[in-house]
């Protein structure tokens, strides 16, 4: 695996094969190299989206640069009296499509590895790519895909919030460099590969801090829905209950008051018959007199 391949990955498992990477060239004897790895650090979520879209969306990235170069060219033309503010407009629309496309590649990319897309991320996501088109020095740190963090365009620059991986070649260079030099003291070079492998150590520890720090909010955000839920479930039922006993003594009362119209009528029935009878007998008594 090279240094940039780590860009490329799912982001949680950029540590581990960051750390599997620099032991692996330090046990090749590669010890500038296993330095230089081992202080790459792990992408923002907003910055590894960027990085997954230059790998995945080759077309949409092109069309972002087009519309990019469109919009200062619709920008310097009118500033020098040539152009006009529908092609402005135009190619405003332009690059704000383009982003809008990535963004949305960019929320399947996030899903697909287990991220929400929060308003937040999106807004970063959105702000590197309108860098990206309109800023060549963005543009180049985007187009390697091995941010770091995000990108902010302001102006005709970028703004402080503009950090990136250095390019691919710089781990190389790093080492070869530093062969041309001459070698230290053991002593010393020893201390000074100890004291980048402690540093390394801790930035990992620091960063997997923060990695089980987000895990243990998601995880206690997902039980306090799965509470809620419950909640609701349980008032649910109870309110089911309740609707089947209510209903169940409606049944009973029209059962009962079935019953006793039934006898009624029976009663009734007997009663017409006893004086159907008693009248017979009458008319019977009045025929023989």
């Amino acid at each position: 695996m090279e240094p940039a391949d780590l860009y490329g990955l799912p982001l949680d498992r950029f540590i581990p094969e960051r750390t599997a990477l620099a032991r692996a060239l330090r046990a090749d004897k590669r010890r500038d190299e296993a330095t230089a790895v081992a202080a790459l650090r792990k992408p923002s979520v907003a910055a590894w989206a960027v990085n997954q879209l230059v790998r995945s969306q080759g077309a949409g990235v092109a069309e972002l640069y087009a519309a990019g170069d469109a919009l200062r060219g619709a920008q310097e033309n009118l500033l020098a009296g040539s152009g006009d503010g529908r092609a402005l407009r135009a190619a405003d629309e332009r690059e704000r499509a383009a982003v809008d496309a990535l963004v949305e590649a960019a929320r399947g990319l996030l899903d697909s590895d287990g991220h929400e897309l929060s308003a937040t991320v999106v807004e970063r996501v959105s702000d590197t790519l309108h860098a990206a088109a309109l800023d060549e020095r963005a543009r180049e740190q985007v187009r390697v895909g091995r941010l770091e963090r995000e990108l902010r365009h302001v102006g005709l620059g970028l703004g402080e919030s503009a950090f990136a991986a250095p390019p691919v070649p710089a781990v190389a260079a790093a080492a070869a460099k530093a062969k041309t030099k001459p070698k230290p003291a053991k002593p010393v070079a020893k201390q000074a590969e100890t004291n980048a492998q402690q540093a390394a150590r801790e930035r990992e520890a620091r960063e997997q801090a923060q990695t089980d720090k987000q895990g243990a909010r998601e995880r206690e955000a997902a039980r306090k829905a799965a509470r809620s839920a419950e909640t609701a479930a349980r008032r649910r039922v109870e309110r089911s209950q309740h609707a089947l006993r209510a209903a169940k003594e409606r049944r009973e009362r029209a059962a009962r008051a079935l019953d006793e119209a039934d006898e009624a009528l029976a009663a009734a029935q007997a009663e017409a018959q006893k004086a159907a009878a008693e009248l017979k007998r009458a008319r019977a008594d009045l025929e023989r007199l």
